[in-house]
């Protein structure tokens, strides 16, 4: 019996499924599969991106389970995002076209403004998927763009189904790697309300302010790295190989240990607990289903408090440390 999600309710009036399948650095040989078994196991909500490469494989997987009758596409929650070197209004529009044609399930979802941050435009015959390089080699950064994030946003705004505009293909919009100020500027100009932001959110970078914010002005926050260093240490980060892994944190074991719990679930449900849409990966059939799992108990106040008092302001994606630093996490 596949495990039943919560959801949240977006400011679109969709459902959002609590706990997704976050598909950041899934190979792509091994992105359908993955997928398709995430979904037998009751995921319900997959998270991916332009930059994440592997979008055609996962819908691969999606429609692979649609049509062995696991799922309707309705049953589906998928996010994607705009990458940083198509925010002026034309390419947005046609990288949101080629993405939504990827994935081949009729629409997305979600939608997000990836980072906060115009790149030059490299067309897609040259470079498919940039990063933030200009070269194939990948040693020169991206020059940025002159783009205002409000020609960004009004793109997606006309990405989105509405009666007027029926045959958009997007449900949602929504930012990604924001901060508070941006955020009020946003608000100050969006026709349509922005229904998400996913940011970094694990114990070593709390950021209470800019969850409050968003919570305060009916954003739903989407975590992203919930078990913090983990992700990147694969990625060589300095920070992360340095900081002591979550799962091996005093607190954390023993309020794993109190619940009968793993130290993800602790994780994940610390999140989950206050509203915040988790996106956790693994390769492990367990451990996805034990992720899948983390709304099944509840932590104390208490608990939450201990953990959130982890807080190093640690951040680990940061393009501030790329050779020609993009500093917007000031």
């Amino acid at each position: 019996m596949a495990t039943k999600t919560p959801t949240v309710k977006l400011a679109s009036g969709f459902e959002m499924p609590l706990v997704g399948f976050g598909i950041w650095k899934v190979p792509q040989d091994a992105c359908a599969d993955q997928v398709y078994n995430a979904i037998k196991l009751g995921y319900r909500h997959i998270d991916g991106a332009w930059d994440y490469t592997n979008s055609a494989e996962a819908g691969q997987g999606v429609r692979r389970a649609i049509e062995e009758g696991i799922v309707k596409r309705e049953d589906m929650f998928i996010t994607s995002k705009l990458w940083n070197n198509y925010h002026a209004r034309e390419h947005a529009f046609k990288m949101a076209k080629l993405e939504n044609e990827a994935w081949g399930l009729g629409y997305l979802d979600l939608f997000l403004i990836h980072f906060p941050i115009a790149l030059e435009f490299i067309p897609f015959d040259k470079i498919r998927y940039p990063c933030f390089w200009s070269d194939k080699e990948q040693t020169q950064v991206t020059p940025l763009a002159k783009v205002p994030i409000s020609e960004t946003w009004k793109a997606l705004e006309d990405m989105v189904q509405t009666k007027e505009n029926p045959n958009a293909f997007i449900r949602s919009i929504g930012v990604s790697n924001f901060h508070t100020q941006l955020i009020y500027d946003l608000l100050s100009y969006a026709k349509i309300h922005p229904s998400v932001l996913q940011v970094e959110h694990h114990p070593y970078l709390t950021q209470p302010d800019l969850i409050a914010m968003a919570q305060e002005n009916n954003i739903v926050i989407t975590g992203y790295s919930t078990f913090g260093p983990q992700s990147f240490i694969e990625l060589d980060n300095a920070e992360a190989k340095e900081a002591k892994p979550l799962f091996e944190t005093d607190v954390v074991k023993s309020i794993a240990a109190k619940h009968n719990r793993s130290p993800g679930q602790v994780l994940l449900r610390w999140c989950t607990q206050r509203n915040i849409v988790v996106i956790p990966k693994s390769n492990s059939v367990e451990r996805l289903r034990q992720n899948l799992e983390c709304c099944s108990f509840d932590l104390g106040e208490d608990d939450i408090k201990q953990i959130s008092s982890l807080n190093l302001n640690l951040r680990f994606n940061n393009p501030a440390t790329l050779g020609r630093p993009i500093r917007i996490f000031t």
